[in-house]
């Protein structure tokens, strides 16, 4: 296996292509580093694998590291053929007071994208999280529906036509609140304007832009046990609805944040969604996925690699078995910034010890994860 220091040392020395002065830097790796003679640049890169099978391949992206690490831009433009913001199109980061957006970050995204030849996710339109500090006190009964209507204008009428999808509706269900439809009525905007929010939401966003793929995005949903069946059933009987209800929508999004360690499996529940979108007549992405082995025993870095690209590979060889799935993403492309490692909330087994799950390792080295993503390409039917 190349060793890290191989790696920086052949990226180090790539000659740059400048894309966008002040923003972008180099367009890319010129060369090619191997591991056991592969190449993993060029047409050995995931986005190549990808492509030959009709898939598109991405990760969310940072708007920190995209603005000031060179490394991290080369990486997504070598890499990745779409890509997603992490947070620069939530409402805490665009609407700094109700009065105003904040472009900045979201557009140089859509920038970067369009000078590499990358398609662009939009996330999100409606979360009950991620809300600015002023929303509490400002948004109420009387005014909620003005809010979200001018928002998903504003920000999808910005973007129209720039971008392959939305992730219109994040996370409506949520099967604690009791309710027989399993819909989140936790959230504000149900509290503020009861279930017809979702259809509200979409039926906006066709008009803010006609030509991306409608999205509603959901996590634990793919695995075989009880909880997560529950939610599974939820979600596809919502999705049943709006289409009978003619919803524009025209994908499912499953997070698939997956844990290196459980006692269940996810073949029947990623059937299960495959099927269900496939009678509704919708695309299938993969939207965040990572593995996350915080609860893998041992400390041995080889060891926990082994278990989370065997993670990948199985669960990517379930989601790529039909030719529903179009687009695979992993919720950021590098451990060097991942959620999963932001304070001890997700480390609570091993605080001390960083989790390591993506296919990039914290000097963009490729990890096991990224040869297992690479051979599950390989191995999916043509879209």
């Amino acid at each position: 296996m190349m060793t890290r220091r191989e790696w920086m040392r052949q990226a180090a020395g790539v000659t740059a292509v400048a894309a966008m002065p002040g923003l972008l830097g180099s367009k890319g790796l010129a060369g090619t580093a191997a591991q056991g003679g592969q190449a993993i640049t060029g047409a050995g890169s995931l986005k190549a694998h990808a492509a030959a099978r009709g898939l598109l391949t991405g990760c969310a992206v940072n708007a920190n590291l995209l603005r000031d690490d060179e490394g991290f831009r080369r990486l997504l433009a070598e890499q990745y053929n779409i890509v997603v913001p992490e947070n620069c199109m939530k409402w805490n980061v665009l609407r700094p007071t109700a009065e105003t957006y904040n472009f900045a970050d979201a557009d140089a995204l859509v920038a970067f994208a369009e000078a590499h030849e990358m398609k662009v996710r939009g996330h999100n339109f409606v979360w009950h999280e991620a809300l600015p500090g002023w929303f509490a006190g400002t948004v109420n009964k009387d005014n909620a529906q003005k809010f979200l209507v001018d928002h998903i204008r504003t920000v999808g009428g910005r973007y129209k036509g720039k971008m392959h999808s939305w992730d219109v509706v994040n996370e409506a269900i949520w099967i604690q609140d009791g309710r027989p439809d399993g819909l989140r009525s936790s959230s504000p905007w149900f509290e503020m304007l009861g279930p017809g929010y979702i259809d509200l939401a979409f039926r906006t966003a066709r008009e803010a832009d006609p030509t991306a793929l409608l999205t509603y995005n959901d996590y634990d949903i793919e695995y075989d046990n009880e909880a997560q069946g529950k939610k599974r059933a939820a979600v596809l009987a919502m999705l049943r609805r709006m289409k009978a209800d003619k919803v524009p929508l025209d994908a499912l999004g499953i997070q698939a944040h997956i844990p290196a360690v459980s006692k269940d499996g996810f073949s029947r529940g990623v059937k299960e969604l495959l099927d269900g979108a496939k009678a509704l007549g919708l695309q299938v992405f993969i939207t965040e996925l990572d593995v996350k082995d915080d609860a893998v025993a041992t400390g041995d870095t080889v060891e926990r690699d082994k278990i989370v690209a065997e993670v990948y590979r199985s669960f990517l060889t379930a989601a790529l078995a039909g030719t529903k799935v179009k687009a695979v993403l992993t919720w950021g492309a590098t451990d060097k910034n991942t959620w999963l490692n932001h304070g001890t909330k997700f480390r609570k087994q091993h605080p001390d010890r960083l989790q390591r799950p993506l296919p990039f390792d914290s000097e963009f080295a490729p990890t096991p994860a990224f040869f297992a993503m690479r051979e599950s390409f390989d191995k999916a039917k043509s879209r």
